[in-house]
């Protein structure tokens, strides 16, 4: 087959709020060797997180780290699966027109998404003729899905079960969970060392049970999977799409509680990566909050500090300098429910402030 008449593949990577789908593809990223991929970001809220992180290692920027054109797409309108055609097709337009340089395209969704629309999207004529779904690859967070939660509050959740025990089953969070498994040709289980025997076998039951037998279900800490676990997969997954069940009916239904979520963003000036990680959490314990994600620029450090918490799980790394065109700062985009943003930025504010008051009187006593 000639070059300019091949179909590139494309892996669509999904799974729910802090299921380590960026964390996955930086991964993927750093194993790519030569490979030339392009990369789609959709994200929920008005920080383009996700975005800055895959910066932070390398794509879509030369190596002075100036932004560069035609290898990192950003959409940060909420879900793919509600925009697709004013959003996501100019965007496959324009990877047309450059498919002489392009090898695979990579697609991380929002958290929020229903990536059957998505992959319906495929069937399109000019996106038929030009791109294949090699793969929809789905994150599960394993300590998440272990304890019921998909990345809500657990001791919320239990809550709505003892209030009714019927609940998980129609609630958005389960539904969602439950279609980005039925869309999968391949399940990352990850945080796999964050789980014990049991806890693994119950939740690869869980979703063994969503996901038909040719499923492959893979293991990963830290979303590290090999490269060739996820290319090369071959499924052609917008043929088959419309034989997967799911709970939001027809791809032009965009009414799938996305009204539910909220997200908001916060800033600040934390003293440490300790004070910053407690005043997120104290916010998580007193909100609604499934997810944060940001930077802190933290005194003194010349590199930009990555945090991210789902639930009250969270871990930071140093991803990259500071550059000089940009001024260092903290800012945090909350995801959750009822979510005001000056109420939200009030609380953190205090929150800083009660985290530096107990640093001082640990120095007191230290």
């Amino acid at each position: 087959m000639q070059t300019s008449m091949r179909k590139i593949p494309v892996t669509i990577v999904t799974g729910f709020l802090g299921s380590g789908k960026t964390t996955l593809l930086r991964h993927v990223l750093a194993q790519a060797n030569g490979l030339r991929i392009a990369v789609i970001v959709n994200e929920f809220g008005e920080l383009g997180i996700d975005g800055e992180i895959l910066k932070g290692c390398g794509i879509g920027c030369d190596e002075a780290g100036r932004e560069t054109e035609g290898q990192l797409y950003e959409l940060a309108n909420g879900c793919l699966c509600c925009t697709v055609q004013e959003a996501f097709f100019p965007v496959m337009e324009a990877l047309v027109e450059r498919r002489s340089q392009i090898d695979h395209v990579l697609i991380e969704t929002s958290g929020l998404a229903l990536p059957k629309p998505l992959v319906q999207a495929f069937n399109w004529p000019l996106i038929k003729s030009s791109f294949t779904v090699d793969a929809v690859v789905t994150v599960v967070d394993g300590p998440a899905a272990a304890s019921g939660q998909f990345a809500a509050d657990p001791h919320a959740v239990d809550a709505q079960r003892l209030a009714d025990p019927n609940l998980d089953h129609e609630s958005p969070l389960h539904e969602l969970f439950e279609d980005q498994l039925s869309a999968a040709d391949l399940v990352v289980l990850n945080k796999i060392d964050l789980l014990d025997d049991a806890q693994r076998g119950a939740v690869e039951s869980l979703i063994r049970a969503e996901v038909p037998p040719q499923v492959k279900i893979v293991a990963a800490q830290n979303g590290r999977v090999d490269l060739h676990a996820l290319f090369g997969l071959e499924s052609a997954s917008e043929e088959t799409i419309d034989t997967r069940p799911d709970h939001h009916g027809d791809a032009d239904d965009a009414d799938h509680h996305h009204h539910e979520f909220d997200s908001v963003m916060v800033t600040g000036a934390p003293a440490s990566r300790e004070a910053a990680i407690a005043a997120l959490q104290r916010l998580v314990e007193s909100y609604t909050i499934y997810r944060a994600k940001g930077f802190a620029a933290l005194p003194g450090a010349p590199m930009r500090l990555v945090i991210q918490g789902v639930g009250r799980r969270f871990d930071s790394y140093f991803d990259r300098r500071w550059r000089e065109d940009e001024t260092p700062a903290s800012r945090f985009v909350l995801i959750g429910e009822d979510l005001e943003q000056a109420v939200l930025q009030r609380a953190f504010d205090a929150a800083l402030g009660e985290a530096l008051i107990d640093a001082a009187a640990s120095a007191v006593q230290s």
